[in-house]
């Protein structure tokens, strides 16, 4: 009985050692080609594949300020500074201030898109080039600062560039894949891999100039670093889903992009009219709160509240006035300042629109034409 047994315990041995000896003969097996000598799907590194599919589309961007000494310097010429540090001495011309970021080729003649915050200020911008020693100048053809969006125009002496494909940011999901490429902390055409955290993320960012505001962020945890800003996040199909923008010191492994979806109004508008046309309305307005409503003897309960009329403005055109509440924009309601700027956003330059507002306790509607925000706003 025991001489039994211990047969089966050997022939179980024995056939688990075979399974393992044809396991890991499989495993490290030398890869079979097909007739075309193409690697199968099933051994393919697909992130590898995108990485040097749009490396040629995506550029290391570089900027020179030119610094302001008495900016700089500001406490350069005060006696009592000079009290104090007399022998401390200044450059009467600093060095131009060097900046670094990334960005992404659009169309084939040039175009490249880039966070503003990249490019502001910057009295020379270069792009380069994957493959290309020299860095080709390049123009800010348009940015704004309320999106953090920018577009360049890329000398190309007739040549055709390579254009990354842009995916619909409308139609990405919660744990898709999102590859980030750029030039984090200078280190030219980094890869990273992770998955889209989370959509419609607000964040605020404070900077030199106070804070920069974000509503509709999409969160990755690929990594992204100081020098990624501009760069392209995509999916799995090599589309361009997000413009990687923002970093959170606060936390790893979070960092943040702007939907695609979001710039492409600017490159339709170049392509058609040359120039980038902002929907715009001429108001300066707030949220409406029970507070307010309540001081101001206002019946609404939700909407937005007109603070200030911009003279020349589509709004004072259309008759719109200081404590105007809006309501309704073409028969939506607002519910948020968030609401009401989208609204303003997606409409196209020269669009009627019809407002729903209160005027001192009575409704009334207000029919008014989108303008073209002017430069200075």
């Amino acid at each position: 009985m025991l001489r039994k047994l211990g047969g089966i315990r050997t022939h179980k041995f024995e056939l688990i050692s075979l399974l393992v000896v044809l396991g890991l003969g499989l495993l490290f097996s030398p890869v079979v080609y097909g007739e075309a000598g193409v690697v199968p799907e099933s051994n393919r590194n697909i992130i590898a594949d995108i990485a040097s599919e749009v490396e040629d589309g995506v550029v290391m961007i570089s900027t020179e300020t030119e610094v302001d000494a008495a900016r700089e310097f500001p406490f350069r010429d005060d006696p009592f500074f000079e009290f104090f540090f007399p022998d401390r001495e200044f450059e009467e011309d600093p060095e131009p201030r060097e900046g670094f970021g990334s960005g992404f080729i659009v169309t084939a003649d040039g175009h490249v898109v880039t966070n503003e915050h990249v490019v502001a200020n910057a009295d020379e911008v270069k792009v380069t080039i994957k493959g290309e020693e020299e860095s080709r100048s390049a123009e800010v053809l348009w940015a704004d600062r309320s999106l953090d969006l920018a577009v360049l125009q890329v000398e190309t002496d007739g040549d055709e560039l390579s254009p990354l494909p842009l995916a619909d940011s409308d139609e990405i999901r919660q744990g898709d894949w999102a590859i980030a490429i750029g030039n984090p902390l200078g280190f030219d055409h980094t890869v990273t891999v992770g998955v889209v955290s989370a959509l419609g993320r607000p964040i605020n960012v404070p900077t030199q100039e106070g804070i920069r505001t974000y509503r509709n962020l999409i969160q990755t945890d690929a990594a992204i670093n100081p020098g990624n800003s501009g760069g392209p996040l995509l999916n799995i199909d090599g589309e361009v889903i997000g413009i990687n923008t923002a970093v959170t010191m606060r936390a790893q492994g979070i960092g943040f992009a702007i939907p695609v979806n979001e710039v492409k109004f600017a490159l339709e508008d170049l392509q058609e009219y040359g120039e980038v046309r902002m929907p715009w309305i001429g108001i300066y307005y707030q949220q409406l709160t029970p507070e307010v409503a309540d001081y101001l003897g206002i019946q609404a309960e939700e909407g937005i509240i007109i603070m200030d009329v911009i003279p020349g403005s589509p709004a004072e055109e259309a008759g719109l006035e200081t404590y105007d509440v809006v309501t309704q924009f073409d028969e939506e309601p607002i519910t948020s300042i968030d609401d009401f700027a989208s609204m303003v956003t997606e409409q196209e330059v020269g669009n009627e629109v019809m407002l729903r507002i209160e005027r001192d306790g009575e409704p009334q509607l207000i029919i008014l034409e989108i303008g073209q925000r002017p430069e200075e706003f």
